[in-house]
């Protein structure tokens, strides 16, 4: 009779040929993934970190896989969100990716038993009656020394009253004429802009329903902006030829050029890249 396993024992069990291996997921990598949506997107390395405000080595790393300029598994979950939102790709199911590939979410930190709390509690200071009946003599004291002085004082003042000659009554100063308030300054409109020079392109921006990152560049290349508009902030651009703008969020921006508004819808989380000239509001 044999102790051992019988060979029954070695067969495969039913099911574990349809259990599902991570060798065969399809799946593209993470980096393969942002790295396709933001050419999809049509931005640049360069523009991904401007707008995420992750350094370009960073992204760099995430488009290849390798996490380790990161700083930790905290920082690169936090990275693949933000570059993932900026390319217009849904982060959760890349942040699981990554928690599946490099060992899951860490356990969270248990809380400090309520006996820890309790044991360091500052004891009660007993009163100190000692310092309290000192401080309550010294009042007493200065008291009756501020009323003996008092009343010497005032009966000097009486005497001299009586012997000194009759004071003249002063008149009252005048009252000085009431200041007629200064008119209220109207306040700026929108259609300021409206009053731009012919002879050159005007652009405002102004952030309406949200933040947006914006670059603005003059005809001979020159960076008039590049960065963040919060919501409810505007910019005004000047130049003799031309501007180039680049929209973030095209969805959250109000936009005129030479003094009228620009009648395009474009969506939240729209990258644009427009161009106006002299004249009447044309995209370039």
């Amino acid at each position: 009779m044999s102790i051992g396993n019988s060979p029954e024992d070695d067969r495969p069990s039913p099911g574990d040929d349809d259990r599902p291996s991570f060798a065969d997921d399809d799946r593209p990598t993470i980096g393969h993934a942002l790295k396709q949506a933001r050419i999809a997107s049509g931005l640049t390395v360069d523009e991904v970190s401007s707008i995420t405000r992750v350094r370009v080595p960073i992204v760099h790393g995430l488009e290849e896989d390798d996490f380790s300029r990161c700083g930790g598994d905290v920082y690169a979950r936090g990275h693949i969100r933000t570059v993932a939102r900026a390319v217009g790709l849904d982060s959760e199911p890349l942040v699981a990716q990554y928690d599946a590939e490099h060992g899951g979410r860490p356990a969270p930190t248990p809380a400090a038993p309520m006996f820890e709390a309790e044991r360091i509690r500052p004891e009660r200071r007993r009163p100190n009656w000692t310092a309290a009946m000192v401080a309550a003599i010294v009042v007493v004291v200065g008291f009756v020394g501020f009323t003996m002085f008092s009343g010497s004082d005032s009966k000097d003042k009486n005497t001299q009253v009586a012997e000194g000659p009759t004071q003249t009554q002063q008149s009252p100063a005048p009252k000085p004429a009431p200041s007629t308030p200064a008119a209220p300054k109207p306040a700026p409109s929108d259609s300021a802009i409206a009053a731009a020079p012919q002879d050159k392109v005007t652009v405002k921006l102004s952030a309406i329903s949200d933040r947006s990152w914006i670059s603005a560049k003059a005809h001979n290349g020159k960076v008039l902006y590049d960065g963040l508009l919060e919501k409810g902030e505007s910019k005004t651009f000047v130049d003799g030829e031309k501007i180039d703008l680049i929209l973030g969020n095209a969805g959250a921006i109000e936009l005129y050029v030479n003094g009228k508004k620009v009648g395009d819808q474009f969506e939240d989380g729209q990258v644009e890249r427009l161009t106006y000239t002299k004249g009447d509001p044309v995209v370039g």
